[in-house]
């Protein structure tokens, strides 16, 4: 039978993991909030610029202008690229498997219209899973904090392989944050943009506006730059 003086040391032990636990509870419980405010602040402005991308893309497109490569659908479909977001680290529920299941759907629903599928996967979790079951491109890993310059590198890679016809289609999927109890698990496509899904998105009627110097070069800084947002607000919705 221990005795009371083991006792008293076993209880003050157990003060102490109190209050380390929950200064750990507290730092989690502001990361969260952070991460949060930062999905929210950046929906309001992802639903305006694509209202504004998809207005400025339909009137190079009544003007009869040759549309943007982004906004581009290769003649022939030979490569899908397909995005996956999942964490680095686990004990986290079903969070990735519902990510990679959704993946997984994607593969198979639209896989078959293509010669050839490449999963870059984000997060080490997706790249384990994947290097094992499919064909794996580009892997990225490691990002602690999401930062905006994370997405710019990812939206630079796909860029470039789409422009080259490397790849012919891209599509993006990740878990929508809705609580900290539920993420949704969600699929979007990235490449060929398309300005009738930006206004559809937008979910709201655009305003008039002039543009200079003209749409052509507009397109050129705007189409880039939705590309990393999308992939920003991804990035962001996982962490």
């Amino acid at each position: 039978m221990p005795s009371l003086k083991d006792i008293k040391r076993r209880i003050g032990s157990v003060e102490n993991t109190q209050q380390i636990t929950s200064a750990m509870r507290m730092v989690s419980a502001a990361k969260l909030r952070r991460a949060q405010d930062a999905i929210l602040a950046t929906r309001p402005y992802a639903r305006r610029m694509y209202a504004t991308l998809g207005e400025i893309g339909r009137r190079e497109q009544r003007a009869g202008e040759a549309l943007h490569p982004l906004l581009q659908q290769h003649a022939r479909q030979r490569s899908l690229e397909v995005l996956v977001v999942t964490s680095d680290r686990g004990l986290c529920g079903a969070f990735n498997a519902n990510a990679i299941r959704a993946a997984e759907a994607v593969i198979e629903r639209e896989g078959a219209h293509f010669e050839r599928v490449v999963v870059s996967p984000v997060g080490r979790k997706g790249s384990e899973y994947f290097a094992r079951r499919r064909e794996v491109g580009e892997r990225v890993t490691g990002i602690a904090t999401v930062s905006y310059r994370d997405a710019a590198q990812i939206a630079e890679g796909l860029i470039k392989r789409y422009e080259t016809r490397e790849v012919d289609r891209v599509v993006i999927v990740y878990n929508e944050f809705v609580s900290a109890l539920t993420q949704r698990p969600n699929t979007e496509p990235l490449l060929p943009l398309s300005v009738e899904d930006e206004v559809a998105a937008a979910g709201a009627a655009t305003v008039p506006f002039e543009i200079e110097p003209d749409a052509k070069r507009l397109l050129d800084v705007l189409l880039p730059q939705a590309l990393e947002f999308a992939i920003f607000r991804a990035l962001l919705e996982n962490q």
